[in-house]
């Protein structure tokens, strides 16, 4: 008989400015993704089962941006998944893209990140950013 796949849910967030630039954040030494950049983002935690998806992504967004204010759509721009594989273990996870925009407040992210940026992806060499399935997810986002 065939396993079910168990995968944690994470959401992330094309966060933009005035001047359609995307927030991108850079990731620490000690993450598998080791000095390129990821996007906001936070998985769903086990008590939030029943908590709306956008009332979890604003929680992320404090967390790692803290306090601006910003509009975004209901609704998911793309959808994805991705096999990590850490040292011990592999971990499937199946994530969900939302777009926001930035209407006031300064960005100051949290020491989960150690710098940040902000790019026009569709003007700059995506793999000098990303890589691995967040390269895959920013290019189906830009539909390339």
């Amino acid at each position: 008989m065939k396993q079910i796949a168990n995968y944690n849910i994470s959401l992330k967030v094309f966060l933009q400015n005035d001047r359609w630039e995307t927030l991108i954040l850079k990731t620490p030494e000690t993450s598998t993704y080791k000095w390129k950049y990821d996007l906001p983002w936070g998985r769903i935690d086990q008590d939030e089962f029943y908590t709306d998806l956008l009332e979890i992504l604003d929680r992320e967004i404090k967390e790692e941006v803290w306090e601006i204010k910003y509009e975004i759509k209901n609704k998911p721009v793309a959808v994805s998944r991705h096999k990590a594989v850490h040292k011990d273990r592999e971990e499937d996870i199946f994530y969900c893209f939302y777009e926001a925009k930035i209407v006031s407040g300064q960005v100051n992210i949290s020491d989960e990140h150690s710098d940040f940026d902000w790019i026009k992806l569709d003007e700059v060499e995506l793999q000098d950013y990303f890589i691995s399935g967040i390269l895959d997810w920013v290019k189906m986002y830009l539909n390339k």
